[in-house]
């Protein structure tokens, strides 16, 4: 029976002379593969549609832990901001990247719609560093190492936090504090907004540098301690950052 599935490329390989495989990571069923008959011919119809990175509705004959079967791909958007710049496409990269890597760890829906949400607002021409570090947030719960942002994570007071702590693994109070590094008023209250706030809601974002810049070191330690993700896509979007 033909279905209608919401999804966005993550990976495309040939198959056979004119065929292809795609990997698709979906709203309704997580990752999927998916065979798109002559997809690789010059003027097949679904070449330009099973290009990575293609966001749209998917029309299937879905089977079940095997291969399902293309007929047809209406675009949802073609993401056009994001495509005609080398440094968002870097952003984009990761991210479809980070989803995949942590789907593959978790089989619980919901993180096709925390990387589309941050995609859309990426493409709208929101801080890609920002909305890059609310996802990456936002993933933790995923891979079970989720932050503690609601009280002290060494003796659970709610008060006098004083700052945040990457080895810890959350919120340190003024009493448990010994030589964590601190960081700003403005980075903790961020950091725990990102941690919860819905992407689709954010319609501006006014940060300074620093706290961005504070935001995105305490992340790259978390992840780095955590999660046992160490993703090219990232060394290479740390590289063209660089360069930019």
């Amino acid at each position: 029976m033909l279905t209608k599935v919401e999804g966005i490329v993550i990976s495309e390989t040939p198959y056979g002379e004119t065929s292809k495989i795609i990997n698709l990571l979906t709203k309704e069923y997580g990752i999927i593969g998916i065979i798109g008959k002559g997809a690789n011919s010059l003027k097949s119809p679904l070449r330009a549609v099973t290009l990575k990175y293609t966001y749209g509705f998917f029309h299937i004959y879905y089977k079940e832990n095997k291969l399902s079967i293309l007929k047809e791909v209406d675009v949802i958007d073609d993401l056009k901001t994001i495509k005609n710049d080398i440094i968002l496409i870097s952003y984009l990269s990761y991210l479809v990247d980070l989803a995949y890597q942590v789907s593959k760890q978790s089989s619980e829906l919901g993180i096709y719609e925390i990387l589309i949400a941050g995609i859309k607002k990426i493409n709208q021409g929101m801080n890609p560093l920002v909305i890059t570090n609310i996802i990456e947030l936002k993933l933790l719960p995923f891979l079970g190492v989720g932050l503690e942002l609601d009280k002290c994570i060494i003796c659970g007071t709610k008060n006098n936090i004083l700052t945040i702590d990457a080895d810890k693994g959350g919120y340190v109070c003024q009493k448990c504090y010994t030589d964590e590094v601190l960081v700003s008023n403005k980075t903790l209250k961020l950091i725990r907004l990102y941690y919860y706030v819905e992407l689709d809601s954010i319609t501006e974002l006014k940060i300074s540098k620093e706290v961005i810049d504070e935001i995105n070191r305490f992340i790259d330690r978390y992840y780095e301690r955590y999660t046992g993700l160490y993703l090219k896509s990232k060394q290479f979007l740390q590289k063209m950052l660089k360069m930019s």
